[in-house]
């Protein structure tokens, strides 16, 4: 493992996230009709928008296929968690990735990881947001990233270990995906304790809101051991 993500074998492929049933009331009489059952809500699916000093990126988080990763999600959110962290790692044809990191790359206290919903049949095809995490498919806590492209080989397949689980994705940009295309577009270096890959200049994150509320004030940091996603084979 180097870094802040799992290394690969170099024989691993190139890139590695109730309905409710009302019983009618008894009829009074023969002739009553039986009240129609009314069909189960649909489970609203949020926006939130990130505010980044390379401009906005508005996602949909899907609540309704990835019930546990939105809510893991949103609870950072309305804690002001992301508030003045860094997408901190940039890989130009594969993916953007924060959510974590301070401007100073020290990374912030997190709760308990989020179990795995790769198996909830969504892609990770440009532009969706999936859970960064490491060896462990159910390690992922504050990080995510974002598809720069179509890329299935991060999919779900099985549950026999940790590379085949895949990774699960709980959103998709809705708008501002040319910010996203911009952040992926600038160089990138070795700083703090990465070796490669941190875009500069560094892209913060200002602040994250659900879209309709005003964005909580960001917590003060504390550090903790990081997990990501896989390492692109070079």
């Amino acid at each position: 493992m180097r870094g802040y993500f799992s290394r690969t074998s170099p024989n691993m492929p190139k890139y590695l996230l109730t309905a409710l049933f009302l019983i009618a009331p008894l009829a009074v009489a023969q002739t009553t009709k039986p009240a129609a059952t009314p069909a189960a809500p649909a489970v609203a699916n949020p926006t939130v928008i990130v505010h980044t000093s390379q401009g906005d990126i508005t996602m949909e988080l899907y609540a309704d296929k990835s019930p546990k990763s939105v809510a893991n999600f949103l609870r950072y959110v309305h804690e002001g968690f992301y508030a003045g962290t860094v997408f901190h790692r940039v890989i130009p044809g594969y993916l953007v990735q924060g959510g974590l990191y301070t401007a100073e790359l020290q990374p912030r206290r997190t709760h308990s990881p989020v179990a795995s919903e790769a198996d909830n049949g969504l892609s990770n095809l440009r532009g969706t947001v999936a859970v960064a995490r490491g060896a462990d498919p159910n390690s992922g806590t504050s990080q995510f990233f974002i598809n720069l492209v179509d890329d299935r080989r991060l999919d779900y397949v099985g549950n026999q270990n940790g590379l085949t689980w895949g990774y699960t994705v709980f959103g998709k940009v809705v708008k501002g995906m040319d910010v996203v295309d911009k952040i992926a577009a600038l160089p990138t270096r070795a700083q703090g304790p990465f070796a490669a890959d941190v875009p500069n200049p560094l892209v913060v994150i200002q602040s994250v809101n659900v879209e309709g509320e005003e964005a909580p004030a960001a917590p003060a940091p504390a550090a903790k051991p990081a997990v990501a996603t896989p390492r692109k084979s070079k």
